[in-house]
């Protein structure tokens, strides 16, 4: 467990390296970002845009039902659905640019799999991924931002008059403004009641403190994964390292009886992204950010778990002697089987002590802490 005083000089250096490290916002630039984030004429059927799938009103994750718990996002057409569920916006500009760690760990990169190197490479793939937004082709988003004047006059008086007529440097320009958008704090705010508790403006409730005593120490194992390494301080704490696990999350089996997969089909995960070519990586996904968390179901990369606690349950049951007879709570029945069984990190799953359901609420009261002030009213009382 870290002392608090030490968690708060964490704080303290992460902060003042992330004002450090990150360059001065472009107003301009961002406001530009922002009109285009909530633009749903980028979209196919003029109906979608970023923030349909990442709303800000929502932790900028998707609210939206759409037949599977909100388990994955309906794309632009109304019917096509896709396998893995939309990890919120917020804080995705801390993600670092996808590498290989010191120790050849891959870490980092945008979606789930990393296949997005940075998040400028991320911020226009979903305009034209043929399930989400589905615009045919670079020309065609490109097209869409020249019907608009504004847009042309803003882009023209930054990049020249005869950007619209070097199509990737137009698509280069649209991405970084969105993504300059998705670094400004209204994604980045850092005043959760956990951030209010450090710098000493308010005080945890007695639950709430014996979670984040729970969260921190080695009974749970929690900050193996959900924090960052002493060694990446300037990115900020987002309770993530950034790297890529199999923990065994089963197939989302609602999902795939109505989104078209074929049977047998199998999401690699890691493995799919055109950067990796080890099948060891197999079922791995990026670790993602705990900011948030308690707003922002369902839980696992297919939404697989509509609520906080089963998610919590199911790493206890990795933990728990004949854990094969243990029961997912929303379902009654047993956990279903990995959905890439030979890859999973059991050695990681390993640690930590079995938790009973008190000490489970007691964490998941410290993870509401890590809400977003604009957020709270979402929190399930």
């Amino acid at each position: 467990m870290l002392p608090p005083r030490i968690v708060l000089a964490l704080f303290l250096t992460l902060s003042a390296s992330l004002a450090a490290a990150a360059p001065p916002l472009d107003a301009a630039l961002v406001e530009l970002g922002r009109t285009l984030f909530f633009d749903a004429n980028l979209s196919a059927g003029r109906n979608q845009s970023c923030a349909t799938c990442h709303d800000p009103a929502r932790g900028f994750v998707d609210g939206r039902d759409n037949a599977v718990a909100g388990a994955v996002s309906l794309g632009s057409d109304g019917k096509s659905l896709g396998d893995r569920n939309a990890p919120t916006a917020a804080y995705a500009a801390l993600v670092p640019p996808f590498s290989r760690d010191t120790h050849g760990e891959h870490v980092g990169g945008l979606f789930h799999d990393g296949r997005a190197p940075d998040l400028v490479a991320q911020a226009t793939q979903p305009m034209l991924n043929p399930l989400e937004m589905q615009m045919p082709d670079a020309a065609s988003v490109v097209a869409r931002v020249r019907e608009n004047p504004v847009y042309v006059a803003a882009f023209t008086a930054r990049h020249g008059a005869d950007l619209f007529s070097d199509e990737p440097a137009a698509m280069a320009a649209i991405a970084e403004a969105i993504a300059a958008f998705e670094r400004s704090p209204a994604l980045l705010a850092f005043d959760s009641r956990y951030d209010r508790y450090l710098r000493g403006e308010v005080k945890l409730s007695a639950d709430e403190d014996q979670g984040r005593v729970l969260f921190f120490s080695t009974l749970t194992n929690c900050t193996s994964c959900h924090l960052l390494e002493t060694t990446r301080l300037g990115e900020g704490e987002t309770f993530t390292n950034h790297r890529y696990f199999n923990i065994g999350v089963p197939t989302n089996a609602a999902v795939r009886g109505v989104n078209g997969r074929p049977p047998g089909h199998v999401d690699r995960g890691l493995r799919d992204n055109p950067a990796v070519s080890d099948d060891a990586q197999s079922g791995k996904f990026r670790v993602p950010t705990l900011r948030n968390v308690a707003v922002t179901a369902p839980y696992m990369h297919n939404g697989v778990f509509k609520e906080l606690d089963t998610a919590i349950f199911f790493y206890n049951q990795h933990l728990v002697k004949n854990a094969g007879n243990a029961l997912n709570p929303e379902t009654g029945r047993p956990w279903g089987a990995p959905e890439v069984p030979a890859t999973v990190d059991r050695d990681k799953l390993g640690l930590g002590q079995p938790l009973d359901e008190e000490r489970i609420a007691l964490i998941i009261a410290f993870l509401k802490t890590l809400t977003d002030q604009r957020f709270e009213p979402l929190l399930k009382k």
